[in-house]
């Protein structure tokens, strides 16, 4: 080599011997990423559509899901980031792009992001490696692939390193996959500004509920219930206009009955309803969710006690789910209808709860419908003001008074 040639002095890998050097770092690699536990974590072994019962809108996100990671796996190009709530089906795409790379001979690293970091502190103690030299490892990867991002202990350390692999990753153009259940307003902004950029990423957001959790024969999510109100249809609603109730009382059902109707078409923003016990805000809110679920999308039809008592029964030692993935069920499913806001008990812990739950849906603007008898005056402050933005949320006032059947006539 001439003196002058950029690599002039430098040691290189006789070429008889790259082949050998590319395979030990794809063995490395692999070990690493404990890739042998996720090897039936295949395109061929996921359901493209999801488990039977799925509606059509959830069947449909994990389809395009499952498009999108096939043809990244197969072009490695870019970015692809996996967004939805746990049990949808992200950590199976990205494993199942994992065991295609690896089958194409690419060196591939897939580690969960708590893994990642306790691969890099155990690096200080090691005798067969250093921390730069495991940190180079990790950020050059051919393709790395990084699930439950948001999971990991948030310290500035984590925060630091984390972002020098992207960010590295980001400034060369190096693959990179993400599955994440966080929205990208919780992950931190340096991140958050590269995993926005069009020109590399490729975002999915998976809208499926947990596969791990049972539904019932309509689909309905174990949490709804939807099922005891059944018979709350838009056909079956009384507009109460034989009651010779004031017509201003009535026109307020009546304007809340058609802005039901159009939300139920197209579920977009917040919709809240206020009135009085009986006034008929929990059926509008019910034929809403008997409507989408006979369109074979049912979303969470929930009071907000019983949503709760689901929350608090996750501390029970015998429960079957963790307190993080029973609240992000909620936070994140597609449509979420809440029943009787302020007729639980406003402990400091449930005021933050309902606030973390609200202020998620919010900045996610993910369609919502709320049923109150309190006044606005009488709901927590936070919340209310998120009630109070027009350009996210409509508030229909309902004045009639209960109805307790039709009058009989004399």
């Amino acid at each position: 080599m001439e003196p002058g040639h950029p690599n002039f002095g430098k040691l290189e890998i006789c070429t008889c011997r790259n082949r050998d050097v590319a395979e030990h770092v794809r063995e490395r690699l692999f070990s690493l990423s404990n890739l042998d536990e996720l090897k039936e974590l295949t395109f061929e072994s996921f359901l493209p559509r999801g488990r039977k019962g799925l509606g059509d809108l959830h069947a449909t996100s994990i389809e395009m899901a499952f498009n999108q990671a096939r043809i990244y796996a197969n072009s490695l190009n870019g970015w692809l980031l996996l967004q939805g709530s746990y049990g949808c089906g992200k950590t199976h795409l990205a494993a199942a792009i994992a065991n295609f790379a690896v089958g194409m001979g690419v060196p591939t690293l897939f580690l969960t992001v708590p893994d990642l970091l306790d691969t890099l502190r155990f690096s200080y103690g090691a005798e067969d490696t250093t921390f730069e030299a495991r940190f180079d490892e990790i950020r050059n990867a051919k393709l790395l692939i990084l699930d439950d991002f948001g999971t990991q202990n948030a310290t500035g350390w984590a925060q630091e390193k984390l972002f020098q692999i992207i960010n590295y990753r980001y400034i060369n153009k190096l693959p990179l996959v993400v599955t994440t259940n966080l929205s990208l307003t919780e992950i931190e902004a340096r991140i958050r500004s590269r995993l926005r950029d069009p020109e590399l990423i490729s975002d999915v957001r998976i809208n499926a509920p947990d596969y791990r959790r049972p539904m019932d024969d309509m689909g309905h999510s174990a949490l709804s219930s939807l099922d005891l109100l059944a018979n709350k249809t838009f056909g079956n609603i009384n507009e109460r206009h034989d009651e010779g109730l004031p017509a201003q009382e009535v026109k307020t059902l009546e304007r809340a009955l058609k802005a039901a109707h159009r939300f139920a078409e197209k579920p977009k923003g917040w919709i809240i309803f206020l009135g009085s016990y009986g006034c008929g805000k929990t059926h509008l809110a019910a034929a809403i969710a008997n409507y989408r679920a006979s369109l074979g999308a049912p979303p969470l039809f929930i009071m907000v006690p019983d949503l709760l008592d689901h929350l608090r029964a996750t501390f029970n030692p015998k429960s079957d789910v963790s307190y993080d993935r029973r609240f992000d069920e909620i936070r994140t499913t597609p449509l979420l209808i809440l029943d009787d806001l302020g007729t639980q008990s406003m402990t400091p812990w449930v005021r933050e709860k309902l606030y973390q739950l609200f202020t998620y849906r919010y900045n996610a603007e993910l369609p919502t419908v709320i049923s109150t008898a309190d006044t606005l005056d009488k709901i927590d402050a936070r919340i209310r003001s998120r009630m109070l933005d027009k350009r996210l949320c409509t508030i229909y006032g309902i004045t009639v008074p209960a109805y307790y059947g039709a009058t009989k006539k004399k």
